[in-house]
């Protein structure tokens, strides 16, 4: 598969632009389009368990005039980490974004991870230099560097440097913290075990009401952080019943989703579970399920060993961030 550069941001005057959106390998979202959460009826709601105890602990301290930082939970939005204020000259961003179509009935019918590496420097003093990444030995991640980088210096060397040495990397704060694309990649599979989280939803019928038993299972080459499973419901007067839930749910009442929230999924909890109940409806009803989550780690396993400095002298300090996104994840 052909993997143009034409959306890698680089324009005239620099020679680089600031744009890091990896638009050649983007794909349009399908299924459901995400909803805003509304305010549950009374009653209704996130069932939080030992959670909720500890909001009401927050909310005695913030009673007596305590300041407390809260995690914001969330939300059927992309998951997306909030990037912190840079402070070292030299931060290098890895991420990658995964498009995942889940079959109900077992199977995948799309797997496409999308990767960037991205560098932004602060100072102006510090942009020559050239970059020294590690890579995995996964074959099937193809990677492309930018037309103005040296193909065969990172090829022979896994070294990103500039075609021209004497060409300082631009630098500066810029609204867009994770600054200039350098090198992107993609990888697809037809695997299943390359999924990191796997969705089961078993409808079913009895009588006046339909049993809706879901289980996720993790793979257990990521920790999973923020996932947020969020299953359609049929036009619903009440929230549904909910028998059994290993986490937390919330049931949108305005767009009739139940939103079923796991903080971490690590090896304490590789597999999980929610059963709960509605009145009468349609298996189909229950699909496209949407699945968001965020986790630290990333398929290509790019990892910046170093940063070399052109001039000579102690390699600059840098940082590293690094995380793996959900861009579309569905069940169908």
């Amino acid at each position: 598969m052909s993997l143009s550069s034409s959306g890698s941001g680089f324009g005239s005057g620099s020679g680089f632009g600031l744009n890091t959106d990896v638009d050649s390998y983007s794909s349009k979202s399908k299924g459901r389009p995400p909803s805003s959460a509304t305010a549950p009826a009374k009653g209704l709601g996130m069932q939080l368990g030992k959670t909720q105890r500890t909001n009401q602990f927050l909310e005695s301290l913030k009673a007596e005039g305590e300041v407390i930082n809260e995690d914001v939970q969330p939300s059927t939005g992309q998951v997306r980490a909030v990037a912190a204020p840079l402070t070292d000259p030299i931060t290098l961003t890895v991420e990658e974004k995964l498009n995942v179509t889940l079959k109900r009935d077992g199977g995948i019918s799309n797997f496409d991870v999308q990767g960037q590496l991205s560098l932004q420097i602060l100072n102006q003093e510090d942009g020559l230099i050239q970059v020294q990444i590690e890579t995995s030995r996964n074959q099937g991640v193809i990677f492309k560097t930018h037309p103005n980088m040296n193909k065969e210096l990172f090829a022979n060397e896994n070294i990103l440097g500039l075609k021209d040495p004497n060409r300082p990397f631009p630098t500066g704060q810029t609204g867009d913290a994770a600054g200039v694309g350098l090198l992107k990649w993609r990888m697809q599979s037809g695997d299943e075990s390359m999924v990191p989280l796997i969705i089961n939803c078993w409808p079913s019928v009895s009588g006046n009401e339909t049993y809706v038993s879901i289980e996720y299972e993790s793979s257990s080459a990521f920790d999973l952080q923020n996932v947020l499973i969020s299953v359609p419901l049929p036009a619903l007067r009440e929230a549904p019943r909910v028998r059994q839930v290993d986490g937390e749910w919330r049931f949108d009442s305005r767009n009739s989703v139940l939103e079923w929230s796991i903080l971490l999924i690590d090896n304490s909890n590789r597999s999980g579970s929610m059963e709960f109940v509605v009145p009468p409806a349609d298996a189909s009803a229950f699909f496209p399920i949407s699945v968001r989550f965020s986790a630290a780690s990333t398929y290509s396993d790019v990892k910046v060993a170093t940063v070399i400095p052109l001039r000579g002298g102690a390699p600059p300090k840098f940082s590293q961030r690094t995380q793996l996104i959900t861009e579309n994840y569905h069940v169908v």
